[in-house]
């Protein structure tokens, strides 16, 4: 009789975001999966992005509920995306990732003072599941100029990949890459390492439904949210055999499922971060209405602490970065962390004066103000118009926007096409996204770690900075 197969089966998640709510239903979804796998071995990773600071879980505890959660689910090794490397200051992360109870492999990521990856992370690790020995290895996406500043050397992520693989495919059984690269990254690392049984991917919030098999190496991604788990099987036939893969996919997570453990936790979480989101920061004599279409007195305000955060004679930001109006009365960090949540850093960029006309008369159109934005940290729901500070506008609403003629005025002086100014903006723009004139700004200076929720907090503090926010920078000419 021609004995059973040896199996294992590994199951994948990736670019949860904090979405707290379905913490619980993946987690009953993995026990269904496991108890499915009967006695065989079964292994559970996490490709990086578990943590988003939009939510008041994760906020209010700074990170320790992702961490108390996969703890509960029971991961066996997990990377980091970006929303951990880079919304978390080194100290914050070391105080983080200390209480995880699984390794954290990562091997492009270093710390700048020592050349070695931090004390909490591993570039590999060699698990052994039912004598089945599986080398795992991971990389997450390189933003160089951004961990600089963080205190990280982040390292071009194939190479480093191939380093670790070499050294771990003659140990192990099957060799995993947990890469939070994106799936463009990822078909490239397939075609070019070898002996690479799987790439579990992320970063692109890709959802493959069968994993892409490339040069013999399964390529797989489980989309984001927590709205799907990824599921591979590799088989060999002999204890000395080679493992091939024998099915693989994602499942649909039922958000209705819920989970004993998981649930409660999550629940204590959410109320420990909305007590220590409670602090008063400042309390408002007066409202700030916000209107994504025009000017209003809190898209000024955020103007107003971008330019004296960055020191810039004027600045510019997209309104849509505030979810709501400031009330007035007493105004606390869950509220600002509520009404701005997106993780966006300010900066400083060289910019001519022909690039800030153009983000200026693309504010006036309802196409760019409408555009809906996904990625580059933010949590808005539309793009909205531009915020200034340091500005006069002085425009007609009756004519098309491009043949405006528009009148733009620095410190008095009328701006200048061809003159290149220094300009407070936000890093998003960097990256060509929403208005994209501002990211042809040269020598870009980002100011990490601070949010723009942390700006808007000095700013309300400031005295006369409420009276500043409601003096008009956009002027109409119509009659």
């Amino acid at each position: 009789m021609k004995p059973e197969p040896q199996r294992l089966t590994i199951l994948h998640t990736n670019d949860i975001h904090s979405h707290f709510e379905m913490m619980s239903p993946v987690a009953a979804e993995i026990s269904a999966m496991k108890a499915a796998a009967g006695e065989g071995p079964v292994l559970l990773l996490d490709i990086g992005d578990h943590m988003d600071r939009a939510a008041v879980e994760t906020e209010g505890t700074m990170g320790q509920a992702n961490i108390d959660i996969m703890n509960l689910t029971g991961y066996d090794a997990v990377t980091i995306g970006n929303n951990e490397g880079l919304t978390f200051s080194q100290e914050r992360l070391s105080a983080i990732f200390t209480g995880i109870q699984c390794p954290v492999v990562c091997c492009n990521f270093l710390e700048s003072a020592t050349g070695e990856p931090p004390h909490w992370m591993q570039r590999h690790a060699i698990l052994e599941k039912d004598g089945i020995k599986i080398g795992l290895t991971g990389a997450t996406a390189a933003f160089t100029s951004f961990y600089s500043l963080l205190g990280w050397d982040v390292l071009d992520p194939e190479e480093a990949l191939r380093e670790q693989c070499e050294l771990l495919a003659p140990q192990v059984d099957i060799l995993i890459i947990l890469s939070h690269l994106g799936l463009p990254a990822d078909q490239k690392l397939a075609e070019n390492l070898e002996g690479v049984h799987a790439i579990l991917g992320g970063h692109t919030h890709h959802m493959l439904e069968k994993p892409q098999m490339i040069g013999g190496t399964a390529v797989c991604g489980a989309g984001k949210f927590g709205r799907y788990l990824g599921r591979l099987v590799f088989e060999r036939e002999q204890p000395d055999g080679v493992f091939r893969l024998a099915e693989g996919g994602c499942t649909a997570v039922n958000g209705a499922l819920t989970e004993e453990i998981i649930a409660p936790a999550a629940a204590i979480h959410l109320q420990r971060g909305r007590e220590v989101l409670q602090e008063t920061v400042a309390i408002s004599d007066r409202g700030l209405p916000l209107d994504l279409q025009g000017e209003s007195p809190f898209g000024n305000l955020l103007a107003q602490a971008v330019r004296r955060f960055t020191g810039s004679s004027f600045s510019l930001v997209n309104s849509g970065q505030l979810l709501g109006s400031l009330p007035e009365g007493n105004i606390t960090a869950g509220m600002l962390h509520a009404l701005c949540p997106s993780p966006i850093n300010p900066c400083i960029v060289q910019l001519t004066g022909k690039d800030i006309r153009t983000a200026l008369e693309q504010s006036l159109m309802e196409e760019y103000r409408n555009k809906v934005i996904y990625g580059y940290g933010f949590r808005g729901n539309m793009l909205g118009s531009l915020a200034v500070d340091g500005l006069k506008i002085l425009y007609d609403p009756r004519v098309m926007p491009y043949d405006n003629g528009i009148a733009i005025f620095v410190g008095g002086e009328k701006l200048e096409d061809g003159r290149e100014y220094s300009v407070g903006t936000l890093d998003m723009f960097t990256f060509r996204t929403g208005y994209e004139s501002i990211a042809n700004g040269r020598e870009p200076v980002y100011l990490l770690p601070h949010f723009l929720r942390d700006l808007l907090r000095m700013e309300l503090q400031r005295p006369g900075s409420l009276d500043e926010s409601e003096v008009a920078r956009w002027v109409s000419l119509a009659t």
